[in-house]
C-alpha cells in the first residue's frame, strides 16, 4: 500500500482526498498545522474509512519538522500538496503571509522531497493563475496573466517553480491541478467545508445565512459584464475534485510521466452568484436574506473551465451536479449546527 503524504490533509479538499486515497488502497499520511482546519476532522475521517489516519501537526515551512515525518514514516511514495493560505480578500490585506505560507512552504517541501528521493507531486493550483481571461472557457493553453490578488500570484509563482525544477533535469514529476470553485461535502456529512470565522467563500456563507448564523449574504457586485451582473464561476463538487487527485497520482505512477503538466479541474459550466442562490433555494427549500454590495477587491468577473484535456488525458470527468453540491453543503451545515 503506497504511502502518500497529504499536506493540509485536515483541510476541506485535503480531507476529502484522504478519504478517496484510503478507499483506493493507498495509505494517506496527513501533515497539517491546523491554522485553517480543526482536529475534529480526524474523527470524521476515521469514521468514514474505518481506521485512524496518521497525522502530524507540522508547518510546511519547517524543514526540520517535515524531515522528521519523512524519516519516521519511511518509503513515502508521493505527495499531494494542499497546505496553503487561500482567501483572496485576506491576501490583498496581508500579502506577506501568503508569500511565506504558499511559496516558502512549497520550496521547503520540494527540498525535503528531494533529500528523501520522493519524486511524485500533485500540486493544488487554482484557476486564479489565468487572471481576467480574454476568452471563455479557459483551456490549459490560455495565457496566465498578472494575478488579481497576492493569493493568485502565489499559485502562479509556485507553478513557475515546478516548471523550473522540471527544466533542471530533476527526477521530480509533478502535476498542477488548476481548481475552479470547490463546493459540497461528503455524503456522510462527517466532513465538509469548515471555515474558521467569517467564510470567504460563497457556499458556506449561503448555508450559514440559511441556518441563521449570518444575518444576510452580500453579493459583491451586480454590475459585471455577465448576463445577470454577478460573478460567474465553475462550481465543482469537492468529492469529484478529490477523485481528480487520484487520477493525477495514477498518471505520475506511469514510468513515462513527463516532468510537469497542468490540468483544469472543473465542470466546464459557469454559474453566476445569483444562479447559485436560486439553485440552493431550489435544492433545499430554504430561503434566506441577501443584499447587493460593491465589488470585492481581487475578484475576477467570470471564469469557467474547458475540461477537454482532463477528460482525454487524465480520464477524469465530474459526475455530481451543482444541486448535488448545494444539497450536501446544506446537510453538512445542519450537522454542524447540531454539534
Amino acid at each position: 500500500m503506497n504511502k502518500i503524504l497529504v499536506t493540509g490533509g485536515a483541510g476541506y479538499i485535503g480531507s476529502h482526498t484522504v478519504v478517496e486515497l484510503a478507499q483506493a488502497g493507498y495509505t494517506p499520511i496527513i501533515v497539517d498545522n491546523f491554522s485553517n482546519s480543526e482536529e475534529r476532522v480526524l474523527e470524521g475521517l476515521a469514521q468514514i474509512v474505518g481506521k485512524e489516519i496518521p497525522c502530524y501537526k507540522v508547518d510546511c515551512t519547517d524543514a526540520a519538522a517535515l524531515q522528521e515525518v519523512f524519516s519516521k514514516e519511511g518509503n513515502i511514495d508521493g505527495v499531494i500538496h494542499f497546505a496553503a493560505a487561500k482567501a483572496v480578500g485576506e491576501s490583498v490585506q496581508n500579502p506577506l503571509k501568503y508569500y511565506h505560507n504558499n511559496v516558502t512552504g512549497l520550496v521547503t517541501l520540494l527540498q525535503v522531497m528531494e533529500a528523501n528521493n520522493v519524486t511524485k507531486l500533485v500540486f493544488s493550483s487554482s484557476c486564479t493563475v489565468y487572471g481576467v481571461p480574454d476568452q471563455l472557457p479557459v483551456t490549459e493553453e490560455t495565457p496566465t496573466k498578472k494575478a488579481n490578488s497576492p493569493y493568485g500570484n502565489t499559485k502562479k509563482i509556485d507553478e513557475e517553480i515546478l516548471q523550473d525544477v522540471a527544466a533542471s533535469g530533476s527526477s521530480l514529476r509533478s502535476i498542477a491541478l488548476r481548481y475552479f470553485n470547490p463546493v459540497g461535502a461528503h455524503e456522510s456529512a462527517l466532513i465538509g467545508e469548515l471555515p474558521l470565522g467569517i467564510p470567504s467563500n460563497l457556499v458556506p456563507f449561503i448555508t450559514q445565512t440559511a441556518a441563521g448564523i449570518r444575518e444576510s449574504l452580500t453579493v459583491f457586485g451586480t454590475d459585471y459584464d455577465t448576463p445577470d451582473g454577478s460573478n460567474i464561476r465553475d462550481y465543482v463538487h469537492v468529492v469529484d475534485l478529490a477523485k481528480a487527485h487520484l487520477a493525477a497520482l495514477k498518471r505520475l505512477e506511469n514510468p513515462e510521466a513527463v516532468p510537469f503538466e497542468v490540468f483544469n479541474i472543473g465542470t466546464g459550466q459557469g454559474s453566476s452568484v445569483l444562479e447559485v442562490i436560486k439553485a440552493f433555494e431550489n435544492a433545499t427549500g430554504q430561503k434566506f436574506n441577501y443584499k447587493v454590495g460593491p465589488r470585492r477587491a481581487g475578484d475576477v468577473p467570470a471564469i469557467y473551465a474547458d475540461v477537454t484535456k482532463a477528460t482525454q488525458e487524465l480520464g477524469f470527468k465530474t459526475s455530481l451536479s451543482l444541486e448535488d453540491s448545494l444539497g450536501s453543503s446544506w446537510t453538512w451545515q445542519q450537522q454542524l449546527v447540531k454539534k
